[in-house]
């Protein structure tokens, strides 16, 4: 594996994704790409199962996916597609974050044992923004659909807090 994925690749696997995306689990949406079309197009999937830490609370009796998780693995799907477009030191120092959601419907629940496809077309490309609309299907049926906008922006890495120094013993109390 290497730490940049080739921009004109059309897939990637789970370890290119995460060499891409700063997300880990449990916030990792995305499993696999399945098709990629730079600048342009990218199509992910992402395989829904009852270990979903979310579904201990959402809900106990009737596990469903959050729709807003949904809309963040559109997100993160975009946020791959333009990110193949910087190199890994780059990307060390750029983070994509949310700057709209627009239109989004919520179709269908997804449960455990769906497989999410989740296909995003580019609106609008700058260089430090990306529009995008994103449909979430299972088996072909629209679960979620919605046009996001992510914005580039600098990582400011949190400096490490200094050593405090070592406090001094209290003097035993004269006798």
């Amino acid at each position: 594996m290497t730490d940049q994925p080739n921009p004109t690749a059309n897939t990637m696997d789970i370890l290119e994704i995460m060499s891409v995306l700063p997300h880990r689990y449990p916030f990792l949406l995305i499993d696999r790409i399945v098709e990629m079309e730079r600048k342009t197009r990218v199509v992910a999937l992402k395989n829904v199962t009852i270990n979903e830490p979310y579904f201990a609370g959402h809900f106990p009796d009737f596990p469903i996916m959050p729709a807003v998780l949904m809309v963040e693995a559109i997100a993160q799907a975009g946020a791959a597609l333009l990110l193949t477009e910087y190199t890994a030191e780059e990307r060390d120092s750029k983070l994509t974050v949310f700057a709209g959601i627009d239109s989004a419907r919520f179709r269908r629940p997804v449960v455990p044992g769906d497989q999410l496809r989740i296909e995003v077309t580019v609106l609008n490309w700058r260089s430090n923004a990306v529009r995008m609309k994103g449909v979430a299907t299972v088996e072909g049926k629209v679960a979620c659909e919605a046009t996001v906008m992510c914005a580039l922006t600098n990582r400011n890495k949190p400096k490490a807090a200094p050593t405090p120094e070592p406090a001094l013993a209290p003097e035993p109390p004269a006798l």
